[in-house]
């Protein structure tokens, strides 16, 4: 691994990004910076300008507008050298699937021309638990193997940085907290993580997370202190009829968002106050069961992308 992406600083650091394509801003006056081994997120709804954003933070496009660094290096002038310490991975599978997962390694050493390839591959295949499956078609495996693989192929080479795209999409709870392990082990070697991605279970295993809707960046904050910066109070309910009480909660003063969660609704405010004297003729009705809770990062989400108009219709 390279020094200057574990050294002290920033390994990104990027300031008022912009990208125009037929005169619309998918990226908008974007400000970003990441500490080296961080895992950070980029949260938004599909089409909302995640992956371009972390091209251009790369220097994997070109940006109209804006100036940073990438693991040092200028993301205008120096993009060769940032896309060689990159690893990338894929939403799609991208692999071969006629060849073996070993041969799928093999390859990807020799691509990136990995001193002693071979030696690569025998600890890729021991680090991602791929040594059973080595000589088995990459075709055949199951979409979790799949994804061992492909962090696998992408991580051959020991990048300072890996880029992630939704990541774990469609694969079981098991493999999924399997796989992070395997994220979690290499940021706390040294390598930045960049993640896009719209589910919350990926979102919540990110040190960092950046909400992005439509090319602009709502917020950029700690994981665990972004439901608090929102500054929404959250009250859940349960009982009958949660349809019939949606209805009658909707539009009261006080009362900024009903999401409903399963047999639950979840009832927010920006005004704790004013949210309580809103729902407070509805609490002793003796027919549901209502309990102050934690904002969650679902309810934040939620109420940011509200906010914000789709500018790419």
């Amino acid at each position: 691994m390279n020094g200057a992406a574990a050294s002290a600083g920033a390994a990104i650091e990027v300031e008022g990004l912009t990208k125009r394509f037929g005169g619309r801003a998918v990226v908008d006056d974007f400000s970003i910076r990441v500490p080296p081994g961080t895992i950070f997120g980029f949260l938004g709804p599909n089409g909302s300008g995640k992956t371009t954003t972390i091209r251009l933070i790369c220097g994997l496009l070109r940006a109209d507008g804006g100036r940073g660094t990438c693991l040092g290096h200028d993301i205008m002038t120096e993009s060769a050298r940032i896309k060689a310490r990159i690893g990338y991975m894929t939403q799609a599978f991208s692999l071969y699937a006629d060849l073996t997962v070993r041969e799928n390694l093999d390859f990807m050493a020799r691509l990136h021309r990995v001193p002693r390839p071979r030696e690569a591959v025998e600890r890729a295949l021991a680090l991602h638990d791929l040594k059973g499956r080595a000589n088995q078609l990459a075709g055949e495996l199951s979409g979790g193997w799949k994804q061992h693989l492909a962090l696998a192929a992408a991580a051959i080479h020991e990048p300072d940085l890996l880029l992630l795209d939704e990541p774990t999409a469609g694969i079981d709870p098991k493999t999924r907290r399997d796989f992070w392990d395997h994220i979690r082990e290499l940021a706390d070697n040294g390598v930045t993580v960049l993640v896009s991605t719209h589910y919350m279970d990926e979102a919540v295993q990110c040190d960092r997370i950046a909400f992005i809707a439509w090319g602009k960046k709502l917020i950029d904050a700690p994981t665990g202190e972004v439901a608090a910066r929102v500054g929404l109070t959250t009250w859940r309910v349960e009982g009958d009829d949660l349809h019939a009480l949606q209805r009658d909660l909707s539009g009261r003063p006080g009362i900024d968002q009903i999401a409903r969660f399963g047999d639950s609704l979840r009832v927010s405010g920006r005004d704790a106050g004013a949210l309580a004297a809103a729902i407070a003729p509805l609490r002793d009705d003796g027919r549901h069961r209502w309990r102050q809770v934690e904002t969650g990062l679902e309810d934040a989400f939620i109420f940011l992308m509200a906010g914000v108009e789709d500018n790419f219709r």
